[in-house]
């Protein structure tokens, strides 16, 4: 008996510091969030008015609602990657290398990661790495226009068309030069292939004419709406004879400016279409508040700090996955093969099976993570949409920061209660699988 007795006492011993760290650091904190959250900013109770809150301020609903889109795509979309990765890379000569590429972002700080994806997401496409591709691919397939700024000048004969396009104020006469002055292209940003804009020379049964940047550097220099050397010709731009809303005739400038229109376009107005116009494609707004999936409430932003996460935690996914695979025996694969399964098939009935405890594993650590989601979303997401992309835990924190402590606490209990359940759940699959 008394050696038992020094025993318990020795655990005891043994246990007590970590005893006292976890009554101090955790049950003394849960239980004055508690207490706290009963009580409103100026300390007076108001018993649940603070839970009430929760569910009727805009800002706070909308923390929720982004938590419960955080909870549904980040962990589901991390785990099937990792699963994916898990089993290709079990199948190339390189797997090694590749499982330590996936997984080094897991070495980066979430604020480290915030600042990176930060200028990944600019929309500026000669800052933001996203958008520099994306753009990129757009104007191979769409180019921009070269004169998205032009515009005429005072005592100009065009006016605007309505459309965001210029027309001549009276029609043209075949054999007649026609003058399509304009302004608004810096020098800098002119076409390569600009040359010192001409004067269009009259052609019998044409109209003829000339489109340039009327504008020469000195003041008193150059005539107006006539062309002059120093001035550059507007090459590629498109040059439409209409009559009766309908076009009858269409050109393009060549580099001098100059440009030539059957006589069908005799008795018409020129017309410059808005396309000349078009300002130049400048990519997405990943971190605005416009929707990308409207039927769920997903918007850019969100979406964006979403992927970001995925990009830090699909390889912790992976490497779970993957510790689960290679326990799986191979025998059940083969079997299934030589029974006639193909690869999908062996995957779908066979390995994902087996993985399901793994995968429930990792899925539900993954939905403990991102509900308590900061510093990506505080890093991430600008000022002026961040409460677009509000979460719980950042609305804790500006709760604090505005001095509403009962508000923030209420929060804490909120998210104390969620996590609960889906960590009794992990520790109910541990003790299984031990018993196993």
């Amino acid at each position: 008996m008394r050696g038992r007795g020094r025993r318990r006492l020795a655990a005891v011993a043994f246990l007590l510091p970590a005893l006292v760290l976890l009554g101090a650091l955790v049950v003394y904190p849960i239980g004055y969030s508690l207490q706290r959250s009963f009580f409103d900013k100026s300390g007076e109770f108001t018993g649940f008015g603070n839970y009430v809150t929760l569910f009727t301020d805009d800002t706070i609903l909308t923390a929720i609602r982004n938590n419960a889109i955080w909870v549904v795509l980040a962990p589901t979309v991390a785990t099937a990657l990792g699963l994916i990765f898990a089993v290709l890379t079990e199948r190339i000569r390189w797997g090694t290398a590749f499982k330590l590429l996936v997984f080094m972002p897991m070495a980066i700080s979430m604020l480290a990661a915030g600042i990176i994806f930060r200028l990944v997401y600019e929309q500026d496409p000669d800052r933001g790495a996203l958008n520099a591709v994306w753009v990129g691919v757009h104007d191979t397939f769409a180019e921009s226009s070269a004169f998205p700024k032009a515009h005429p000048g005072r005592e100009s004969p065009l006016k605007p068309s309505g459309d965001g396009g210029f027309v001549t104020r009276t029609t043209v006469k075949a054999g007649e030069p026609v003058a399509l002055p304009l302004l608004g292209v810096p020098k800098k940003r002119m076409p390569d292939d600009a040359a010192p804009a001409r004067a269009a020379a009259a052609e019998p049964g044409k109209v003829t004419g000339t489109a340039w940047q009327d504008f020469t550097l000195g003041k008193g220099v150059g005539e107006r709406n006539a062309p002059d050397a120093s001035e550059s010709g507007y090459p590629g731009i498109t040059v439409e004879a209409v009559r009766g809303g309908e076009v009858v005739d269409r050109t393009t400038a060549a580099a001098d400016g100059t440009f030539t229109l059957s006589g069908a376009a005799d008795g018409a107005r020129l017309r410059l279409p808005a396309s000349n116009f078009k300002e130049p494609y400048n990519g997405v707004d990943w971190l605005g508040p416009d929707k990308v999936l409207p039927f769920l409430g997903v918007n850019f932003v969100t979406l964006s700090v979403i992927l970001a996460y995925v990009w830090m935690w699909a390889g912790f996914a992976m490497v779970l996955i993957a510790a689960g695979l290679a326990g799986i025996p191979r025998d059940l694969l083969e079997a299934a093969r030589v029974d006639g399964a193909n690869e999908w098939q062996v995957f779908r009935r066979v390995t994902v099976p087996l993985l399901a405890p793994v995968l429930a594993v990792v899925l539900v650590t993954l939905m403990i993570n991102v509900l308590k989601i900061f510093d990506l979303v505080f890093i991430i997401a600008p000022g002026d949409v961040r409460d677009d992309a509000n979460v719980l835990a950042l609305q804790l924190y500006n709760s604090f920061v505005d001095r509403d402590s009962g508000v923030a606490s209420a929060i804490a209990v909120l998210l104390f209660l969620l996590v609960v359940p889906m960590m009794a759940f992990n520790v109910r699959r541990l003790r299984r699988e031990v018993r196993r």
